[in-house]
């Protein structure tokens, strides 16, 4: 097992090697996202209607329906490792089982809407909402895959749940719902930015 991935702890810190790395992959993650934000800000600020005329076509009820998903799934996955310190492995596992839930209905969602998106004619090669489409899809795309990159280790642990000797490792866990908070509070600023904070007075609005 790699040093970053190896869960004895640093004598000095008294941490988890694995979180140590976790912390350290979230903040080069944190700068890519930031760098994303940055970009849609000065853009969005030179080519206000354009951005306004793209978000009115955004559905704020999926997307709201989605962030209830995310937070209840932040919830599930903090009381997952609580039972998994606890060494409760029923509620391990009835907590792990609806954060994949959770991760999979946002996902079910995500389709829906891009499908909507595509039927309409919204995505980036269109005339007029090149620029807005391109952030969109772009930033709620890569969240996606993050979203599908917490999927994977939570099914492989939930499965392993169900063997004889389950999945005793709470510091593992642990490490896990740290990425999984990341994805949750980068939904937070996301939404906001996308569905939220572009009022447009134009025919149509946000629906």
């Amino acid at each position: 097992m790699s040093a970053a991935l190896n869960l004895s702890h640093e004598p000095i810190t008294k941490i988890a090697n694995g979180k140590l790395g976790m912390w350290a992959f979230l903040g080069s993650e944190l700068m890519f996202f930031s760098g994303f934000f940055g970009a849609f800000i000065v853009l969005r600020n030179s080519n206000y209607e354009v951005f306004a005329n793209g978000s009115s076509h955004l559905n704020v009820w999926l997307a709201l329906i989605n962030t209830f998903f995310l937070i209840g799934s932040s919830l599930t996955m903090a009381l997952c490792i609580h039972a998994a310190e606890k060494n409760d492995r029923s509620k391990q596992q009835l907590f792990l089982g609806l954060t994949l839930l959770g991760a999979l209905g946002f996902l079910v969602i995500k389709t829906i809407e891009y499908s909507d998106k595509w039927a309409h004619g919204y995505f980036p090669s269109q005339e007029n909402h090149t620029l807005f489409y391109s952030f969109y899809f772009m930033m709620t795309g890569f969240h996606a895959l993050h979203v599908i990159g917490g999927i994977i280790p939570m099914l492989f642990m939930w499965f392993r749940g169900y063997s004889k000797k389950g999945y005793p490792y709470p510091v593992k866990l642990e490490v896990l719902g740290l990425y999984w908070h990341f994805v949750d509070l980068m939904w937070i600023f996301i939404f906001p930015a996308l569905y939220l904070m572009i009022p447009y007075h134009g025919a149509g609005g946000h629906h």
